[in-house]
């Protein structure tokens, strides 16, 4: 535990800045498109403490896949769902998410269907390493 405390803290404060830049580049969109001309002093200082937190914690979560004690899809489910309550509370705290059971069941969806995409791919990407290198060591035999 203490192993994975001192790398989610590292990869935390290594990718946390990453937050307020991401911030910076939605305000500055959403205020070319004229979508949203004023922001509040209360919109930014919160907007710009959960996204920190929230990279913060989506980077620091990655320490997860080291500990070899846990099997990995329970990593999966940990990492995933760690995930999953710093986003929706992130977007329900800011008001980029309405607060009613439609829009966070749509959210829960994509969310699901994105992390689940994301996994497949990695997984094909993993498997297909794999079999190279297998194939190259029953050459080397």
């Amino acid at each position: 535990m203490k192993k994975f405390l001192k790398e989610f803290l590292l990869r935390g404060l290594i990718c946390a800045s990453g937050g307020p830049i991401v911030l910076a580049i939605i305000y500055g969109i959403l205020g070319a498109n004229g979508t949203v001309e004023v922001f509040s002093p209360r919109e930014v200082c919160m907007g710009i403490l959960t996204i920190t937190l929230l990279a913060f914690i989506a980077a620091g979560m990655t320490a997860i896949y080291q500990m070899e004690q846990l099997p990995l899809p329970i990593m999966i489910l940990l990492h995933g769902g760690a995930l999953y309550i710093a986003y929706i509370l992130t977007y329900l705290i800011n008001g980029w998410l309405h607060n009613s059971l439609v829009p966070i069941l749509i959210f829960t969806g994509i969310f699901v269907a994105g992390y689940a995409l994301i996994w497949l791919i990695i997984y094909s990407i993993e498997k297909a390493k794999t079999e190279v290198l297998n194939k190259k060591l029953k050459e080397k035999l």
